[in-house]
């Protein structure tokens, strides 16, 4: 029986459920860059050059096993530009008894795939994909007769589950989280180590003249592109992160500062996303430095919790909500995405310089994106939609399955509060406290109204006066609606006044 054997940019595991019984001598491995999943949203042009390059090289290690790749390039006469095309014409050329695909992690990738049952020539077979450490199904199952869906039970499941951090039947340290210790701000003059990033090869070279060709005006820039393309280069990034920053990730994890734009963080998500990583090796690597003394339990349990909790609840919710999910806007936000998110155009620094990191590096840690990013777009009440978008183009981690539940229900509150038990909203002292973005900002952020306050100030309060209605009776908003509710008419009116007036001036008509 000839198979053929769809691998899709963020599916380059070499123990994909759909590679493991392959027959090198029988069997064709199709992959295909196409229009329609490059052009779906504009892409950062450092993610199209990582996926595309990545795939490629993919690519050539199955062929040095004697594989047998059908790869299809994007600038390949007779591309037809759509998945389902590249496929349809695979089948034409190879004649294969079956299709073997691996489940996909985009709800619209699912129903085209779905189609193909009914379209194609030869059979169907969907594979579930095992590289999360929760299948669909047990998340569905825990998640069944929950009034409420928070990540920190489920993740205490899936510890109990994996054993990571456990000493017998009781987490490692006598506690779940050690979040609470994972809240300083960078101290002056502290040495941030250098971060283990790679020139790019003939290949990836050869993809970025490709992009800058087919994707001109695509966000983004090439110039300090330096993501790992190969397995091999994914498992020194990760051995480098061990080593040199996961001892300090835990303390800094929520620190942000200017021109610093990794800091501590792993910047291995690009990697685990596409499949050059598995969630699991990554975090047997770094449970093996806390049991070697090398990074402290703070610093392992952090960072644990965002692969094991966050992405795999994450990944559980999408595929829980979905499709209805991304169409729900509870806070009824209406303003379009302003410019500076694309242009990093702003009087306002915080903002200014987390766009600017966006741009340059297709990445920004998750304080940046949910306390700054996301919450400038929450405060302003910018359309769920625009944002998503947004967060689905710029960074090259991001796919619809993590990216839309962060966005949707994390940073925006869309979801009324299925993700989060309130809006993660703050005024500037937030970012005064874990940054260095205030000093220099043209903005005073101990100003609470008036034209030289810091926006964020006004904003915050203008939002949940504009939200009591939805938000009021929330009990982990008591203490600020209490704070409001003491303030005089005139206040509120000079707050709602101040907010409009910085809003209504923002430019958003930015077409790329």
């Amino acid at each position: 029986m000839t198979t053929l054997r769809l691998i899709l940019a963020d599916q380059l595991t070499r123990g994909l459920a759909s590679l493991k019984d392959l027959d090198p001598a029988q069997d064709v491995v199709l992959m295909a860059e196409v229009m329609e999943e490059a052009n779906y949203v504009r892409h950062h042009k450092q993610k199209l050059v990582f996926l595309f390059a990545a795939m490629r090289r993919f690519a050539d290690e199955l062929r040095d096993e004697g594989v047998t790749v059908d790869y299809v390039r994007l600038d390949e006469a007779g591309n037809t530009g759509s998945l389902g095309g590249e496929v349809a014409r695979a089948i034409e050329r190879h004649r294969p008894d079956r299709l073997l695909l691996t489940e996909p992690g985009e709800w619209r990738v699912l129903e085209m795939m779905q189609d193909w049952r009914e379209e194609l020539s030869c059979d169907v077979l969907l594979r579930e994909d095992d590289r999360f450490l929760c299948s669909r199904g047990d998340f569905e199952r825990w998640a069944t007769g929950r009034k409420g869906l928070r990540m920190e039970f489920f993740y205490r499941e899936v510890r109990k589950s994996t054993g990571f951090l456990m000493d017998d039947d009781k987490p490692e340290g006598g506690r779940w989280n050690f979040d609470a210790e994972n809240r300083k701000k960078l101290p002056k003059g502290m040495a941030i180590p250098d971060r283990l990033r790679f020139p790019p090869d003939q290949t990836t070279q050869e993809v970025m003249t490709l992009v800058e060709a087919r994707f001109p005006d695509n966000f983004g820039t090439l110039d300090d592109f330096g993501w790992a393309v190969t397995r091999k280069d994914a498992l020194k990034a990760l051995a480098s992160f061990i080593s040199s920053a996961l001892p300090t990730f835990g303390d800094y994890q929520d620190a942000m500062k200017a021109g610093g734009p990794f800091i501590f963080h792993g910047l291995i998500s690009p990697y685990i996303n596409a499949g050059l990583l598995t969630p699991r090796e990554v975090c047997e690597a770094a449970e093996r430095a806390y049991r070697a003394g090398a990074a402290p339990l703070n610093a392992v349990e952090g960072f644990i919790r965002q692969i094991i909790g966050w992405r795999e609840y994450i990944r559980g919710v999408y595929w829980l909500k979905m499709p209805d999910y991304r169409e729900t806007n509870h806070l009824e936000a209406d303003r379009k995405l302003p410019d500076l998110y694309w242009t990093a155009e702003t009087e306002m620094n915080c903002l200014a310089n987390c766009v600017a990191d966006t741009r340059d590096h297709a990445y920004a840690h998750h304080i940046q994106r949910l306390m700054v990013l996301g919450n400038f777009a929450l405060l302003a009440g910018v359309r769920p939609r625009e944002v998503q978008d947004w967060y689905l183009l710029v960074y090259a981690d991001a796919y619809e399955w993590v990216e839309l539940p962060n966005v949707h229900g994390m940073a925006l509150f869309a979801d009324g509060g299925l993700l989060g038990s309130k809006p993660y909203a703050s005024s500037g002292a937030y970012i005064d406290r874990m940054s260095d973005y205030c000093g220099p900002c043209r903005f005073d952020v101990r100003q609470k109204t008036g034209p030289d306050a810091c926006p964020f100030n006004y904003l915050y309060w203008d939002f949940l006066s504009r939200n009591e209605r939805k938000l009021g009776d929330n009990q982990r908003l008591a203490m600020p609606y209490r704070t409001l509710s003491k303030m005089t008419p005139e206040r509120r009116a000079e707050i709602g006044r101040d907010a409009k007036a910085f809003l209504d001036a923002l430019p958003s008509d930015y077409e790329g």
